[in-house]
């Protein structure tokens, strides 16, 4: 692995609209829902939120395990 992969390995991250497609609705709904209660355009998140929340959480554990074991792997190789 060279650096520069590595670096966008690390980098990589979860946005609204992979939020959105873990939940089923629009980015709008996202965003909207992210508001501040007292905002006009606010929406009460998805009833199932937290699951989809869990889920993409511990896909961004996984990524980065599998990140520092590629590293380390490779750190080993090159040592020999």
């Amino acid at each position: 692995m060279q650096f520069r992969e590595a670096v966008d390995g690390l980098c990589e991250r979860v946005d609204h609209g992979d939020v959105a497609k873990a939940l089923g609705v629009s980015v709008q709904t996202v965003r909207q829902a992210r508001m501040r209660p007292e905002t006009n355009a606010h929406r009460s998140p998805p009833e199932d939120w937290p699951d989809a929340v869990i889920r993409l959480a511990e896909e961004r554990v996984w990524h980065y395990r599998k990140l520092i074991e590629e590293i380390r792997h490779n750190r080993k190789v090159e040592k020999q």
